[in-house]
């Protein structure tokens, strides 16, 4: 359902204040011990943060797209840590569930997802299957009235916080494509499922993923999404034009984030008598990162209104991801460039976020697999005049 636009604003505006007045100055805090404090966790259950995509019906706030878009830009503001928290839950953690879960699966998790009882993980990408899902080995092995899952997940998101996975598993061992590929609804805590250590990265600290791991992992039949077999992956794929555009309006939050930076930095910065915001060089800077931040917001709210309209937008919306997240790290070497040696420096926002939104490029799909995506759908729409 669509919010009415006063209802709307106010929870922008709410979310505008609590990003700025309480996540940005704990960026730091974040970033040093590689964690989210737990009153913030808390703070975000009871503002409903987890379940602003869930429907009503299961205690959400059952934002469309366009809305999802607005609150997205004011979350992108600060470190992507936050948003992650709460990204799954509202993404690829529940949509599936919600688009092609059973009326049972969805009274059992959904409630619990909305709240933040349950952080969701989706468990897809593999040691050898990242961009070529189809390919991935985890298998799911009938076994009466259960299945048995075997196999390694990696790089998976929320996974030491996790208390529900959504687990993409072989079910057909003939099959060596997706359609063999079925989707599975795994508690934390189910014999045979096991959490490694959390992974070390580039970036985004307080942002957890780590490999997840089956070892003869029994969990009930009933536990497929939508209780049919070789689904799975026509699941993932329907949730994608949405999480392509959440992630773009967030890499356009944080080019705005960075924008305010520089521009602040270059105000008061002074060299040769005067501020360096005067210098034309530094100006023509600014100016192509507000024109670029600009053009992804057009182009993100949008495809937003499409969507909601009913219509077909996968194209567009790995345009707006391709765009979006090479956009903001253009953004981000010109703020380090602006702030010169400071830039360099851990004591300013701009060196982190430099690190921060690289993975942007990567996640929810690879700048090249956008391309790939766009091209194909430009040549087929050609071929059918």
């Amino acid at each position: 359902m669509a919010l009415d636009q006063e209802t709307l604003d106010q929870l922008r505006d709410m979310v505008r204040r609590y990003v700025r007045e309480r996540l940005v100055p704990l960026e730091e805090t974040v970033a040093e011990t590689d964690d989210i404090p737990a009153d913030v966790v808390a703070e975000m259950q009871e503002m409903g943060l987890f379940g602003m995509t869930i429907p009503e019906e299961y205690g959400g706030i059952g934002l469309n797209m366009s809305e999802e878009i607005q609150i997205a830009f004011e979350l992108g503001y600060t470190s992507p840590a936050f948003r992650s928290l709460i990204g799954t839950n509202n993404g690829i953690g529940s949509q599936g569930l919600i688009i092609d879960g059973t009326e049972e699966q969805k009274a059992k998790y959904l409630p619990r997802l909305a709240s933040g009882e349950l952080i969701a993980s989706f468990a897809l990408t593999e040691p050898g299957a990242g961009s070529d899902a189809g390919s991935l080995k985890t298998s799911a092995r009938r076994d009466g009235d259960h299945y048995v899952l075997n196999g390694t997940k990696r790089f998976i998101t929320n996974a030491p916080r996790a208390g529900l996975f959504t687990v993409f598993a072989r079910t057909d061992p003939t099959s060596r494509s997706a359609a063999g590929v079925s989707a599975f609804l795994v508690e934390a805590g189910t014999p045979g499922l096991t959490v490694g250590p959390r992974d070390k990265k580039m970036g985004q600290k307080g942002a957890h993923t780590a490999d997840v791991i089956f070892e003869d992992c029994r969990v009930p039949a009933d536990a497929i999404i939508g209780g049919i077999e070789g689904q799975g992956f026509k699941t993932a794929m329907k949730v994608l034009d949405r999480g392509r555009l959440h992630i773009s309006a967030i890499c356009t939050g944080a080019a705005e984030r960075l924008i305010d930076d520089s521009l602040r930095y270059a105000m008061e910065r002074e060299q040769f008598g005067a501020p360096i915001a005067d210098k034309q060089l530094v100006q023509a800077m600014l100016a192509d990162s507000r024109a670029e931040a600009y053009a992804a917001r057009c182009m993100v709210e949008e495809t937003g209104r499409r969507k909601d309209a009913g219509q077909n937008v996968s194209e567009e919306a790995a345009c707006a991801k391709m765009y979006a997240s090479e956009m903001v790290g253009r953004v981000a070497d010109r703020a380090v460039q602006i702030h010169g040696g400071a830039g360099y420096m851990q004591e300013y926002a701009v060196e982190r976020f430099y690190r921060d939104v690289r993975l942007f490029r990567i996640y929810e799909g690879t700048t090249q697999i956008q391309q790939t995506v766009i091209a194909k759908s430009m040549i087929r729409r050609a071929k059918q005049g």
